[in-house]
Formats: structure tokens, sequence, C-alpha cells
């Protein structure tokens, strides 16, 4: 349970630094926490973040939304995040590049 929970937090620590107008991917932030092949566990790990947590900055690795959160798009628009017709995030134009950096 300590190691779940020291993930989350990792987890927590990374999405607060995706700035206003960006999202990450989960597998994305699987990576920038050090556990690449845990996109699945960030997902959870969102499902139970604090409020202060900008969850809604994370989509998967297409650009699709979280399918319960029905603030999520219009929080991102509300930021100046670019859609796709599909209703997926342009990730070209929108996606965070923090580990690139």
């Amino acid at each position: 349970m300590a190691i779940q929970q020291e993930f989350f937090m990792q987890v927590y620590a990374a999405v607060r630094r995706i700035p206003r107008g960006k999202v990450a991917t989960y597998g994305q932030l699987a990576r920038l926490t050090g556990y690449p092949l845990r996109a699945r566990m960030v997902g959870q790990a969102l499902s139970y973040a604090p409020e202060s947590i900008p969850c809604h900055r994370v989509v998967n690795s297409a650009g699709r939304l979280a399918p319960h959160f029905s603030a999520q798009r219009e929080r991102l628009e509300a930021e100046g995040v670019v859609f796709r017709p599909n209703g997926n995030v342009d990730l070209r134009r929108c996606l965070w590049r923090e580990e690139w950096e």
C-alpha cells in the first residue's frame, strides 16, 4: 500500500507541472514517474486525486478525454487547448513536452 501511495504522490506532482493550455498522456506521466508500464495505474491515481490536482490536463495517447469526466473538455477549452474535428485534443499543438526538454 505504501508503494502505491508513493506512486500516486509522484503522479500528482507530475500533473501539477503540466502548464495551462497543455495536456499530458497517461503513458507520458508513467514514464516521467519512472514506471513506463503503469499508464493504467496513472489513471487509477487520478481517479483518487484531490480537487487541487489539474487532472483535466491528462488524456489518452490519441488525445481522447476521460469517459466519465464531463467537465474535462470545458476546462481544457477555457485554458486554450485546441480540439480536432473528431473531438480529441490536438496533441501536435497541445502536448506538454516536459520529458523532452
